[in-house]
């Protein structure tokens, strides 16, 4: 199946259902992601509204939220979740960002050391809890994005396969989809903008490369500190997110055909 969706002005848009789950088969049509909406434009309004969201998970910052609010198409009904939790710390990105020397090497040791903190964020804790809840209690599909797409909607993705049973392979799969390489390089300007903006510099096209692209070692090194705490992905959904037997039924009732 064709999972990318284009958009005009959404970036990374995809639907993440249709995967095999131990014998069972996550339903297409009812899990998406992307880069957030702040540049959508009336077509791609008119797409969204056809998709029938019933819940929109938003795991920005309240500075990103602000500086790029997301376009609502007419009618806009769909739950929205999101949080201004922890905006008392600094912006982890446009700190990296002042004070990087902007080589390759630099945005990788960001990139492993933003997963090794990811999964126990208070934000990100009380977002992914929500965003469960919410895959259970709701019928309509679910759209999931931060401002790129890939960090922090790609944990939490890959927290929905592996709830759904997944295979591994396939989670970390679905997950380096993000690095298409033609949508890359039509971002490159883009990027290569902002950092400019930020930072009065320039950076090469191989370190805004770096900072585009998701790796496999990006996910395993989240799944490491949780398991490191908790054992187990499970414990983790369990005792950190709260999904006890009755939402996991209530999930799988809902995505898997």
């Amino acid at each position: 199946m064709t999972r990318r969706i284009a958009f005009e002005g959404i970036d990374n848009f995809r639907d993440f259902g249709d995967y095999d789950a131990r014998g069972r088969r996550l339903k297409r049509g009812l899990l998406y992601r992307s880069a957030h909406h702040g540049k959508a434009t009336d077509e791609d309004l008119r797409k969204l509204a056809e998709l029938g969201l019933a819940v929109v998970v938003d795991l920005r910052r309240t500075n990103e939220r602000e500086r790029e609010p997301n376009r609502r198409w007419a009618g806009h009904a769909a739950q929205v979740i999101e949080n201004d939790i922890g905006q008392d710390t600094a912006d982890e990105w446009a700190t990296f960002i002042q004070t990087s020397d902007l080589t390759p090497q630099s945005f990788r040791a960001y990139m492993l050391d933003y997963y090794d903190k990811l999964p126990f964020q208070r934000r990100h804790i009380d977002l992914y809890r929500r965003y469960f809840q919410a895959l259970a209690q709701t019928e309509g599909p679910v759209l999931v994005h931060c401002a790129a797409g890939k960090d922090r909607t790609g944990i939490l993705c890959a927290l929905t396969h592996h709830v759904a049973g997944v295979h591994d392979d396939d989670i970390v799969a679905d997950y380096l989809l993000t690095n298409d390489e033609e949508r890359l390089q039509k971002r490159l300007p883009t990027i290569r903008e902002v950092v400019r903006e930020q930072t009065g510099r320039e950076a090469s096209d191989e370190a805004l490369m770096t900072a585009m692209r998701v790796e496999a070692e990006y996910m395993a090194k989240a799944f490491e500190v949780i398991l490191a705490a908790h054992g187990s992905l499970d414990g983790y959904l369990d005792e950190v997110l709260g999904l006890d037997d009755h939402v996991r039924g209530r999930i799988h009732d809902r995505l898997l055909g």
